[in-house]
């Protein structure tokens, strides 16, 4: 099973740890726009209107000025530095033993900055906005949607579901396609983001502490012990299943 989730708005900057090595990160694939990317990042958050060139809220200064030390600051794993809604219901530090390696084997998060991780890839707290055009590069989720299919369809056998739990924006950069497509399901929440958030880590946190179900019926089976659930089919070819999910009171 592979389970996509959106990166955290909310990041919690290690205070030690060892610096960035982008060649240690899961998918070497997307590397060279790594690469890329960290170096335009941080040159332009250290100019005078770096909010304006990277698109994001003038407000978040120290945000912008952590990213002038993407390649110094220190690094954690991906599931401790992003700390948000969604990765506060996952909750990974008090999952067993055998629930960690599937949340590590299974989930992948898609980063406007470095693409795909693994929970336990060692990242540092940033702030890129996926929707950005950044100067020297150009618009950043169309770069993405050239270089995550080659990572994204060797992770997501064709037999095996895909769990998407991204929001729309990190949706668009990765489309499960082909086979893939049959067993692709599309996890939607009613009501406000944040119950849709926390939602999503806790279907997420559910899924890993048992073996991966193999159909969209059966994952909707396996969900109903704990949601209220309705599986809907795709509205054609290549298009998920919707999975309305609400945790029972």
């Amino acid at each position: 099973m592979l389970i996509l989730l959106p990166p955290s708005e909310g990041k919690t900057p290690p205070r030690r740890g060892r610096s960035l090595d982008l060649g240690t990160l899961s998918f070497p694939e997307l590397t060279s726009l790594r690469e890329s990317l960290v170096g335009t990042v941080a040159r332009l958050s250290s100019e005078p209107d770096a909010a304006r060139l990277l698109e994001v809220n003038p407000n978040l200064v120290g945000d912008i000025e952590r990213n002038t030390r993407l390649r110094t600051a220190p690094t954690a794993t991906a599931s401790h530095v992003y700390t948000g809604v969604l990765y506060q219901a996952l909750d990974v530090d008090s999952l067993d033993a055998a629930s960690k390696r599937r949340a590590n084997r299974w989930v992948v998060v898609v980063s406007a900055l470095f693409g795909a991780l693994r929970l336990g890839d060692r990242v540092p707290a940033y702030r890129v906005n996926m929707c950005s055009t950044l100067p020297g590069v150009g618009y950043l989720s169309h770069e993405w949607r050239q270089k995550l299919p080659e990572a994204l369809d060797a992770a997501a056998r064709p037999r095996e579901l895909v769990v998407d739990c991204r929001s729309s924006t990190y949706a668009a950069v990765w489309r499960p396609t082909g086979e893939r497509a049959e067993r692709w399901v599309h996890v939607t929440v009613p009501g406000a983001s944040h119950m849709a958030k926390h939602t999503r880590g806790l279907v997420t946190r559910e899924l890993v502490q048992a073996e991966a179900p193999r159909t969209p019926h059966a994952l909707a089976e396996r969900l109903s012990e704990r949601f209220e659930v309705e599986l809907t089919p795709p509205a054609r070819a290549g298009r998920p299943w919707q999975l309305a999910t609400t945790p029972r009171a």
